[in-house]
C-alpha cells in the first residue's frame, strides 16, 4: 500500500489548493456586481467564471493570466447583457495579488517543507504568483507557471514540462506526490502520466465543482484530505508509526 512517507517531493497546484481563489474572485468582482446590479449568488458567479476561464485559456493558451482574467470578466458581462469597463477588467486581471491564502496553508507548508521538496505547478503568471507566494510563507524549490510553459492545465504539456525539469534535477516521477484540489485540472492529467496524486478536497462541504470544471473522466486519487492541515497531520502520524521512527 502506498504511504505518505514514500514520497520525497510534493508538487502543488496553487489556486484552489493553497490560495482561496473562490473567495478572492467573489471579492474582486463585488464592486462590478454592485454597479451592474447582477443578482446571482456566489456559487453561480464562480461557476460562470470557471466556464469562461476555461474557454479563454483554450482559445489563447499563450496569453498571460492577467489578460485572461480581464477577458473573462468581459465574457461574463456580455453573456448576461451587461458591460464591464476596461478599468474594471484590468483591475480584475490584477486581483490575484489580493486573493487570500487558506488559513491553514502557511503553517502546513512550513511543516511539509521539513520533509519534502516543494514545487508549484500553477495556471498563472510569474508576477501574480510572486504575490501569492508572500502569503504562503515558504520557499518553494521550483516554481513552474503557465507563463513559463505557454499553456494551461489540464494540458499534459504543463505536467511534462514540470517532470522534465525535475528529472534534470535528479527527481524521479515515483518520488512525486501531486497535491491539488481540482480533479479536472490536476488529478486526471497527473494520473495519466503515472503520478501519484493527493486530493485536497477544499470544497467537501459544498455542492458542485465551483470555479473548476467537472472531471471529464473518472479518476481515483491515491489520498484524500479535506484540508492541507489534515494532510500535514496525517503525514506526522505516518512518521510516528513508521518502523524506523525513534
Amino acid at each position: 500500500m502506498t504511504k505518505l512517507t514514500d514520497f520525497k517531493v510534493l508538487t502543488f497546484d496553487c489556486y484552489g489548493t493553497l490560495i482561496d481563489w473562490e473567495t478572492g474572485i467573489c471579492t474582486a468582482l463585488s464592486m462590478w456586481r454592485g454597479r451592474t446590479g447582477l443578482q446571482i449568488g456566489d456559487q453561480e458567479l464562480i461557476e460562470a467564471f470557471g466556464r469562461h476561464e476555461w474557454a479563454q485559456e483554450q482559445e489563447t493558451p499563450g496569453m498571460l493570466y492577467p489578460e485572461i482574467l480581464a477577458r473573462v470578466l468581459k465574457r461574463m458581462a456580455a453573456a448576461r447583457g451587461l458591460q464591464a469597463s476596461d478599468v474594471e477588467a484590468a483591475a480584475f486581471g490584477h486581483s490575484v495579488r489580493h486573493w487570500p491564502a487558506f488559513t491553514d496553508s502557511a503553517a502546513a507548508l512550513q511543516y511539509l517543507k521539513q520533509h519534502f521538496r516543494l514545487v508549484i505547478l500553477s495556471n498563472v503568471d510569474c508576477e501574480s504568483f510572486s504575490h501569492s507566494n508572500d502569503l504562503l510563507g515558504v520557499e518553494f524549490d521550483y516554481i513552474f507557471t503557465a507563463q513559463d510553459i505557454g499553456s494551461y492545465k489540464p494540458d499534459s504539456r504543463n505536467f511534462r514540462f514540470m517532470l522534465d525539469k525535475l528529472a534534470a534535477a535528479g527527481i524521479e516521477s515515483g518520488q512525486i506526490l501531486h497535491t491539488a484540489e481540482s480533479l479536472y485540472h490536476d488529478h486526471v492529467p497527473a494520473k495519466k502520466l503515472g503520478l501519484a496524486s493527493n486530493w485536497i478536497y477544499r470544497r467537501h462541504a459544498k455542492n458542485g465543482f465551483g470555479a473548476t470544471r467537472p472531471p471529464t473522466e473518472e479518476v481515483m486519487p491515491d489520498f484524500r484530505f479535506n484540508s492541507l492541515a489534515e494532510f500535514a497531520d496525517a503525514h506526522r502520524a505516518a512518521l510516528q508509526s513508521a518502523p524506523d521512527h525513534s
